[in-house]
């Protein structure tokens, strides 16, 4: 032996045996990311599917909700046949004094279930009072048929805004009382 020997190499005779690591390695990794990315577009699609769904929801709400205004009206417009008129604001449909018992004609103030806000007010052009409601939303209808007579022409418009929730007051014709003519009426028998 020298003096400045050299530690000695551990070397060894045995093969190593092969783990597996080496060649699996990363592969874990993309199957997470590949189940991140399944979960992400499942996710994706069932949000599309409850915006979607709640988006209808919302439009059957401003049907019914724009109905219960057009009935209001109604209601309103024909509790006195004498003199039929037309509401001027809101709180006349939901507290009508014209009788000695108060009349409701709307349960509440409704808001538009698209906007969150305010109705548009449709007034008529002589009296200035409220002939409907419509929305201000410019969103395009999911609903395209199967709409009320009164609604028919719902099924082509563009927007929510274009859904006209409008009483129609009836045309009164004047009732022309015929004059007996001198030849329908016949002599008294003496």
């Amino acid at each position: 032996m020298t003096s400045g020997a050299e530690p000695l190499a551990r070397h060894s005779t045995a093969a190593t045996m092969p783990t597996g690591k080496p060649a699996q390695a990363g592969f874990s990794y993309l199957f997470v990311l590949m189940l991140i990315a399944l979960i992400g577009m499942g996710l994706a699609a069932a949000g599309t599917l409850w915006r979607t769904d709640a988006q209808r929801a919302r439009e059957a709400d401003l049907l019914f909700i724009g109905e219960q205004y057009r009935q209001a009206i109604r209601s309103y417009y024909e509790l006195d046949p004498a003199q039929p008129r037309l509401p001027q604001s809101i709180d006349a449909l939901l507290e009508d004094n014209r009788r000695p018992n108060v009349v409701r004609h709307l349960r509440r103030a409704y808001r538009d279930p698209l906007t969150r806000g305010e109705f548009e007010i449709i007034r008529a052009p002589d009296t200035q009072g409220i002939l409907g409601v419509y929305s201000r939303s410019t969103a395009r209808p999911f609903k395209r048929t199967g709409f009320l007579p009164e609604q028919q022409l719902f099924s082509k418009a563009d927007s929510y805004g274009e859904w006209r929730f409008e009483f129609i007051v009836p045309v009164v014709q004047p009732v022309q009382v015929k004059e007996p003519n001198k030849t329908d009426v016949k002599a008294p028998k003496p």
